[in-house]
């Protein structure tokens, strides 16, 4: 397993140190060299990204200046002189060795000028889709995160699906009272946080783009922003959920790349939004399979409450996110029928296998087996069996006999909640593979949840042996 950890960020700032520590001038030409090439060979999301000294601004720098030359048209005229400045900078530092404060002041002018040159180029936005909780807690911490990074802009645009809410329109409240009012009550968000009704709108011109939104209405959004996505932006899903489709079960990542032809990577862990918006300490999971890119993608969701580890599992990451919600559904049965804790337990175990073996079974060696240990496995299976939204509708589920679609309105003020959902999905393929008879506890979820089945039907034929589960699929399945 591949993994991006502190130890990259760590060996980044020793080079640094290491340039200064040997002579400016050698450092220059160093990083000048590697900036140079990286910011040809993979633009301007590389050639600065991974350090800080003057070279790779000069590799970055260089690539436009080049882009300019050789694709009238491309780069703005007022893009062209801010990138004509910050090269009279870097070319006016001497190459020899200098004072670390001159060093800074000198790298502080051009970062702040390299802002303005991105911001007219019009790269380095990050999108936010939509406002859920989940949606404004992450939209909350990538304001905060981008104000620190001088390679991005800092403004955060978000899709709002307008609402009236006490007679004022969403999108107006948050961007006049910085607070998401009906979905992030009490958590202010910073002021740059914009709030736009328009999905097409927000897409337009960023490089980057986090999907938060219930995954049955995926595929309506992605008709709506197709066409408004820049062709070397990236996106980045913190969808929870899956998709059927005539092939069988297709992820959100296969789904957006699907339709938007770009990379996406995922993101998914024991993350309750609430206590995020808090800043309790939590970890998350990035699933990414570029080792380059994990680095942007953990710069803009990693801070010191929220800790992000990333993999490059991408659909073992979402996987996990998405199934869990279904074992959350079976864990918050028993909740409403008092079994206590060690009926829990068990179902917690049995279906934190079920996940385990159905991933395995719809893709095999691809989802590596450390995943599960990662916070978007066996923690997130736990979190949310104890304190998440799909167990407490679960709960008032068996408690009232009311539908889960009427306790959504009631309980949680319309959003829509993934597990019983999923359930369904998760069934159509299994049922459609004739192997149900080998996730006994999904199974009977779906039946409780739409067959009217009883709730203590939960533990019909939960005798299954998982010890023979392999990485690949069994030949019994």
């Amino acid at each position: 397993m591949q993994t991006m950890s502190d130890d990259v960020f760590g060996k980044i700032v020793d080079i640094e140190s290491e340039y200064k520590d040997r002579g400016y001038a050698q450092g220059k030409e160093a990083g000048k060299d590697a900036g140079a090439v990286e910011g040809r060979e993979l633009g301007l999301e590389r050639g600065f990204d991974i350090g800080k000294d003057l070279g790779f601004y000069q590799g970055w720098v260089q690539t436009w200046l080049d882009a300019a030359t050789t694709q009238p048209g491309l780069v703005p005229d007022r893009a062209q002189k801010k990138l004509l400045a910050i090269k009279a900078v870097i070319d006016s530092v001497p190459a020899t060795n200098i004072e670390g404060a001159h060093f800074d002041d000198r790298l502080k002018e051009i970062r702040q000028k390299f802002k303005v040159a991105s911001a007219m180029l019009g790269v380095n936005i990050s999108a936010e889709l939509p406002t859920n909780s989940l949606g404004s807690t992450a939209a909350r911490i990538i304001a905060e995160n981008v104000t620190k990074l001088p390679d991005f802009d800092d403004t955060v645009n978000i899709w709002v699906y307008e609402e009236i809410v006490e007679g004022k329109k969403l999108t107006e409240i948050i961007n006049t009272q910085h607070e998401n009012v009906k979905y992030l009550p009490g958590h202010k968000l910073p002021n740059n946080v914009v709030a736009i009704p328009d999905a097409a709108e927000v897409v337009k011109d960023a490089t980057h783009i986090v999907v938060v939104i219930p995954h049955q209405f995926i595929e309506h959004l992605l008709d709506r922003i197709h066409g408004s996505i820049r062709p070397d932006a990236r996106a980045i899903s913190l969808i929870k959920g899956i998709g059927i489709s005539s092939q069988g079960m297709t992820t959100m990542t296969q789904i957006i790349h699907r339709t938007l032809a770009i990379p996406v990577s995922s993101l998914s862990g024991a993350n309750i939004a609430n206590e995020i918006a808090e800043k309790k300490y939590c970890e998350t999971t990035i699933g990414c399979s570029d080792p380059d890119e994990a680095i942007v993608w953990r710069s803009l969701f990693n801070t010191p409450y929220f800790r992000v580890n990333c993999v490059s599992d991408v659909i073992g990451v979402e996987f996990c996110g998405a199934l869990k919600n279904v074992v959350a559904v079976g864990a918050g049965f028993i909740d409403g029928l008092g079994l206590g804790n060690n009926t829990k337990a068990a179902i917690i175990r049995i279906g934190f296998l079920e996940m385990r073996r159905l991933a395995m079974h719809i893709s095999g060696a691809q989802i590596q087996e450390s995943t599960f240990m990662e916070s978007c496995g066996i923690a997130d299976v736990i979190t949310t069996c104890y304190g998440g939204r799909n167990r407490r509708l679960a709960e008032e589920f068996v408690k009232t006999g009311k539908p889960m679609s009427q306790l959504e309105k009631e309980l949680l003020n319309g959003q829509k909640l993934q597990g019983y959902l999923t359930a369904d999905e998760v069934h159509s393929y299994i049922d459609g593979c004739g192997v149900t008879d080998h996730f006994p506890l999904f199974t009977n979820i779906y039946k409780i949840c739409y067959k009217g089945k009883t709730p203590n039907s939960i533990f019909d034929g939960l005798n299954v042996d998982f010890s023979n589960d392999t990485r690949a699929p069994s030949p019994a399945l």
